[in-house]
């Protein structure tokens, strides 16, 4: 039997945080997301504690801009979004744009960043750096979430074709070889 090969394509899930100074832009924000082929698997508005913010941003602990970064994320409320796509992290980084918003507007206009961003803090959005720290940073936001990788269509198709589709046939054809029952002859 021959198997048709089908390219491995993964979808992903980044974080993205709408950050306190763009919270009022969201839906607009939120709709450029979805039309740039992203789903938005869960939400969520909150408010972090300068604790909680120095725990999420624990990588960048001891350099020069930490101290206000964990200032200015919570200073208001904030949007955690879990977004899955194929190759999510990448796409949501190149959508935000460049971190420092005036440079993004110079060299990336379009970018997320250029349009709702004020200055290298205050850049209107957070995004994974990578697919290990969406899961660290999507468990951080949504604990109870379960990070497990969604199959792509033909993965699925070629599952179902190995493992289900034959065992339903069996089933189906060995029922279809015995006559069922009346069960209302039984009464006449």
């Amino acid at each position: 039997m021959e198997q048709n090969s089908y390219p491995r394509i993964y979808v992903e899930r980044t974080l993205a945080l709408i950050k306190p100074d763009a919270i009022h832009r969201s839906e607009e924000i939120e709709d450029v997301i979805l039309k740039s082929g992203f789903s938005v698997l869960q939400k969520r508005k909150l408010q972090l504690s300068p604790e909680q913010c120095s725990d999420f941003y624990v990588d960048h602990f001891g350099k020069f801009f930490f101290p206000n970064l964990s200032a200015f994320m919570s200073s208001g409320p904030i949007i955690a979004l879990t977004l899955a796509r194929r190759n999510a992290v990448a796409y949501w980084r190149i959508l935000m744009g460049p971190l420092n918003s005036p440079k993004a507007r110079e060299t990336h206009p379009e970018s997320l960043r250029a349009k709702y961003g004020t200055c290298d803090l205050k850049n209107a959005l957070h995004g994974s750096e990578s697919f290990y720290a969406a899961e660290r940073e999507i468990k951080f936001m949504f604990p109870n979430s379960v990070i497990e990788p969604f199959p792509s269509r033909e993965e699925t198709e070629e599952y179902l074709s190995k493992h289900v589709n034959p065992t339903l046939v069996r089933g189906l054809t060995q029922l279809c070889k015995h006559k069922p029952l009346n069960p209302c002859a039984s009464n006449m």
